[in-house]
Order: C-alpha cells, then sequence, then structure tokens
C-alpha cells in the first residue's frame, strides 16, 4: 500500500524534474546508498538550515557511497532560487503533483495553529545499494538530524 512503507520495503520508484534541467529517477543512483529527504518548503527557517547542513556535509556522505537528495512540492524554477540564494550543493527534486510524496507517505494532514491543512512530514529515507529502504526518520527535528544520518550511513558498511 502506497505510503505504508517500512524499514526492509522496497524504496518506490520515481522519477521528477529537477533542478539544472535533469530529470532524477531511483535508478539514477543504482549501486549506491541514497539519502532522500523530504522536507516541506524551499527557503523556510528549518527547511533552509536543513538543506544547507546537508550541503556542508555533502562530501562526507560522498566518502560514505552515498548521494542525497532533497524533495519537496516546489516547482523547478523555485529550487533554483533557493539553491543559488544559499549557494546548495545538493541536487533538489520537484514534486509539484505528489505522487511521490504519497507513496512514500510524507503528504499528510498537518496542524498548526487549530488549522488542518495537507502538507510534507519532513522525513528521511536511507535507500540502500539493493533499492531496499534500511531507515527511516519520520517528523525530523533539524537540530542534529544530518549528523545523525551521516552516522547511520557509514555504519552500514
Amino acid at each position: 500500500m502506497p505510503g505504508d512503507l517500512k524499514e526492509g520495503s522496497a524504496a518506490p520508484h520515481f522519477s521528477l524534474p529537477g533542478d539544472g534541467g535533469r530529470t532524477m529517477s531511483l535508478g539514477d543512483f543504482a549501486g549506491r546508498k541514497l539519502v532522500l529527504y523530504f522536507y516541506p518548503r524551499d527557503d523556510t527557517p528549518g527547511c533552509t538550515r536543513e538543506a544547507i547542513e546537508f550541503s556542508a556535509a555533502k562530501d562526507q556522505f560522498e566518502h560514505a557511497d552515498t548521494a542525497l537528495l532533497g524533495i519537496s512540492a516546489d516547482p523547478v524554477e523555485q529550487h533554483e532560487k533557493f539553491k543559488r540564494k544559499h549557494s546548495l550543493s545538493i541536487p533538489l527534486a520537484s514534486d509539484v503533483n505528489h505522487s511521490v510524496l504519497e507513496d512514500y507517505g510524507v503528504w499528510r494532514e498537518k496542524s498548526m495553529y487549530g488549522r488542518t491543512f495537507m502538507g510534507i512530514e519532513r522525513s528521511t529515507f536511507v535507500i540502500d545499494r539493493s533499492g531496499i529502504i534500511a531507515k527511516i526518520w519520520r517528523n525530523v527535528r533539524v537540530e542534529g538530524h544530518v549528523s545523525e544520518v551521516l552516522a547511520y550511513c557509514r555504519a552500514m558498511d
């Protein structure tokens, strides 16, 4: 069932438009570990901090043979502006139709100040070299998260 993913499940395939005019798919990362992180919105405080921290740690993830990909529902043009503004080095993909967000179970009802709405639950998935979800973090708090994900990826081998 889409959205009912658990550690040990096969990662749902995706193909999304990304920054730089690229199409990004799960198959692009075959044979490598992949950190797939979902975030609510470009250029908001928590999302900016998370993207900057993943960018700063990109080389360390590369040493752990791990690729990074951020996904939100923002359009590609907004991703491009977000990357330029904050000098982000990580690829970002756009899921404006929410299909991948729903497949990974991160498009959820949220509430804030007594109002409910649909939005992205900040979540991170680590996918192993064979396409299996090795680890899921849901409802992520940004503080210390990138370090925790990096430590996990290093310990996988």
